[in-house]
């Protein structure tokens, strides 16, 4: 925009620069030199000269094949994202189609919504002395609840059972996070035209059809965000089995997040097996983003770009022979 022959546009520039500079310092920067290290030797706490490895690539190999703890953290990540997103996208849909049937309306939404999004912002620290003091040994109110009920005669070490180990930081993360979600598709939800749902009310839909053929299919550029901001979440899952169970028992919650740090700030601080293992974690992480992306690409966009090259390239035929 231009007045009076001064140019406004420096103004925009001015204003994102200290992003900009924020970016480069705090986020760039610190992920190129992830990046270099782990093809170094960079290793301890006390300052040396760090030298490219004879093999580069040494640092990833050791981790992929050699190293245990490494596919047992990659295992353990997934596994525990796989079960606490599949019921939490679940719920927010369930919640989502309840908030936003016009037909029930449901009265106090707002504070329903209030309350179920209330745990993704207790913190971490406090969810995990929560849940310890719940599932707490031998006394504790789980405990005391399954005496009560007659399930067992003798108090259950919840937290030294692999499995329920890893049920319960899967429970805590889909507990937290659900109303998230939730909040996300339901803002979704009332960017729709009004108008798709009048006209399926008109034609006789029921919520079920309304639900799976209006409203899921105009949500899927927000369910893409919502599945690939989960994903990246999960793969970076630190806190809860962190704060919970720091990883245990037997490494059965172990994140990679939490091997990444152990590996650099724990031990022999092995910067440059941290740094691969975060380099790893980003490839698979942008391998994975891609193949969701694929997977829910618009199709009909597709088709409709393709017929509309066919139609033009017959256009041109058409005209060529009538030349």
């Amino acid at each position: 925009m231009r007045r009076k022959g001064v140019s406004y546009a420096k103004f925009g520039y001015i204003f994102t620069f200290p992003f900009v500079l924020a970016f480069l310092i705090f986020s760039l920067y610190p992920i190129l030199y992830t990046a270099v290290i782990g093809f170094t030797d960079m290793q301890g706490l006390i300052p040396k000269p760090i030298h490219i490895l004879d093999n580069p690539f040494q640092n990833f190999k050791d981790l992929l094949f050699d190293n245990v703890s490494f596919r047992k953290s990659l295992i353990n990540t997934g596994l525990l994202w796989i079960v606490n997103f599949i019921p939490q996208i679940a719920l927010a849909l369930l919640l989502t189609a309840w908030f936003t049937n016009k037909r029930l309306n449901i009265k106090g939404q707002g504070a329903f919504k209030v309350l179920l999004y209330m745990p993704n912002i207790i913190t971490a620290g406090t969810i995990a002395v929560l849940f310890s003091t719940l599932f707490a040994y031998p006394m504790g109110p789980v405990n005391s609840l399954v005496k009560l009920m007659g399930w067992s005669d003798a108090p259950i070490f919840f937290l030294q059972d692999k499995t329920t180990a890893r049920g319960i930081v899967a429970f805590i993360q889909f507990w937290m996070w659900y109303g998230n979600t939730m909040i996300i598709l339901v803002a979704g939800v009332m960017g729709i035209n009004p108008a798709l749902f009048e006209s399926a009310a008109i034609d006789g839909a029921n919520g079920f059809q309304t639900f799976f053929r209006i409203t899921l299919p105009s949500l899927r550029t927000i369910l893409l965000f919502t599945l690939i901001t989960s994903m990246i979440g999960g793969l970076t899952m630190f806190d809860i089995p962190q704060l919970f169970l720091a990883g245990g028992p037997d490494d059965s919650t172990l994140t990679t997040s939490m091997f990444i740090y152990g590996q650099a700030f724990k031990g022999s601080y092995m910067y440059n097996r941290a740094a691969a293992a975060s380099m790893i974690m980003f490839v698979i992480a942008a391998i994975l983003s891609s193949l969701v992306f694929y997977l829910m690409r618009d199709r009909d966009a597709e088709k409709l770009k393709k017929a509309e090259k066919t139609y033009r390239k017959a256009a041109k035929a058409s005209a060529a022979r009538e030349v």
